[in-house]
């Protein structure tokens, strides 16, 4: 998908206008049949879209209504108005569109944007790819800046590239592929990647990585993203931390099948995410020392996978009884974020498909937060949430909650039963840090069973808009 700016509407280009009210349309100098039509249309019928036809390009009047509550419910109409309008684009086989405000209070930017993230298709596995691709190849944004593109297409990219490693297969994407996937994107995009494999892994004594690797034929990996420019303007780095959990069976604590297990290709979303992120934030180019840590396994109930009731000894050094092995994302999680110690983070942000107690909380709408970094910190990324309309829910994160982990054989138990299930989580993580943290618990939005607006069936890749928005207005 190509973004670019234009200047000017083309007389042979496709072209979609937004506009809000009917005097808007006053400045193109239709014909008055034309005008009588859309009168007719906006009007009489209370249509929201028409369409004509002037042979060799077509035009499409799209209104849209500001929202009172605000500009970023405006922006997300906006969006949604990008999703309806890929019918009128398919119906005509259209490879190029021209988009243009009539009404300055109607950013065309955030029309491209649903535009664009609605074009999204994952066709690797359809013998018949071609036929079914859309047409949409080009957007043209009348009036952008360079800075709104390159900022567009940035996101779009990230996105794109964390919805495509969701959706594909185990088969085809193990942690040792997840890995190559990140070093691919960091050679592309210009940032550093370091993979450390099972032996290395064997030798920080990552316990809680190899736990769960245990009952997969596959190695783990643990992977090393930095971007760095020059000039960074954060003098500690921001790091983020992604569960790269390939495929989730639940282990030796076995998912049931039906509706649960089928899509759990999903539970690598927040390391799909960082990835993504890493790419957005490279491509486009701001001033911000980022660091991305995946770790990445399968969980599977192989012959020697851990157990309930087992004790593991942490990257950190503290021990474990794990009661359920389907509550692995956070074990991998934990040597993560005690790993990000020896970078002196100023902050540090985890994105996870974690648990099922966070989608039942706020279902398919939002991301649930919470962590110990100061209320700014939540302040800015629900306000980075709002713009991206990545909504951000934040939980409560008392220390009583850590009463519930308290195991009679060790130093911590690895669930604390189904009351709070998403904040004992997140307070299990907690333990492993030592720096302003925040939790992002994605298991809502990540993988959708259908089609949301813009956001597709599949993997969504919910967390890279947000993050973008985030580290794009800390710069």
């Amino acid at each position: 998908m190509k973004i670019s700016a234009g200047k000017s509407t083309s007389s042979s280009a496709h072209t979609i206008y937004l506009f809000e009210s009917l005097k808007d349309l006053d400045k193109l100098g239709l014909s008055g049949e034309e005008q009588k039509y859309l009168d007719n249309k906006f009007k009489k019928h209370k249509k929201d879209e028409a369409s004509i036809n002037h042979y060799e390009n077509g035009l499409y009047f799209i209104k849209v209504e500001t929202s009172k509550k605000g500009k970023f419910q405006t922006f997300e109409a906006l969006r949604l108005k990008g999703k309806s309008a890929l019918s009128w684009i398919g119906s005509e086989s259209i490879s190029k569109v021209e988009v243009e405000s009539l009404n300055e209070r109607l950013d065309p930017i955030a029309f491209a944007e649903g535009l664009a993230l609605s074009n999204y298709e994952f066709l690797k596995y359809f013998s018949d790819a071609k036929k079914r691709a859309k047409s949409l190849k080009e957007i043209v944004v009348i009036g952008a800046g360079s800075k709104e593109i390159l900022n567009l297409n940035s996101t779009i990219t990230g996105v794109f590239k964390a919805r495509d490693l969701v959706n594909e297969p185990v088969m085809h994407l193990t942690a040792t592929e997840l890995a190559n996937e990140a070093k691919r994107a960091g050679e592309k995009y210009g940032f550093k990647v370091e993979i450390l494999n099972k032996k290395k892994i064997e030798s920080l004594k990552m316990g809680g990585l190899l736990a769960v690797n245990k009952g997969s034929q596959d190695p783990p990996t643990f992977t090393i993203m930095e971007y760095k420019p020059s000039k960074s303007l954060n003098k500690k780095p921001i790091v983020l931390v992604g569960k790269g959990v390939v495929y989730d069976t639940g282990g030796l604590s076995l998912k049931p099948t039906a509706g649960s297990m089928d899509s759990m290709k999903s539970d690598m979303g927040g390391a799909a995410a960082v990835i993504g992120t890493m790419i957005s934030v490279a491509k486009a180019n701001l001033p911000l020392h980022i660091i991305g840590l995946t770790p990445a396994t399968d969980n599977r109930p192989g012959e020697k996978a851990y157990t309930p009731g087992d004790v593991i000894t942490m990257f950190d050094g503290s021990t474990v009884e794990v009661l359920n092995t389907d509550a692995e994302g956070r074990m991998i999680l934990a040597d993560a974020l005690a790993y990000a110690k020896k970078f002196k983070p100023e902050v540090v942000i985890d994105l996870a498909t974690l648990t099922g107690a966070a989608a039942v909380a706020i279902g398919k709408f939002g991301v649930v937060a919470m962590g110990n970094a100061k209320d700014q910190v939540f302040n800015d990324l629900g306000h980075a949430g709002k713009e991206a309309y990545e909504r951000i829910a934040r939980f409560p994160f008392w220390d009583e909650y850590n009463e519930l982990l308290k195991s009679s054989i060790a130093d911590v138990k690895n669930i604390g039963g189904r009351e709070g299930g998403a904040i004992t989580a997140g307070k299990f993580l907690e333990r492993f840090t030592d720096y302003p943290y925040v939790h992002l618990d994605i298991a809502g939005p990540a993988f959708l069973n259908a089609d949301d607006g813009y956001r597709p069936r599949g993997g969504t890749g919910v967390g890279v808009r947000l993050l973008f928005n985030y580290l794009k207005n800390r710069a």
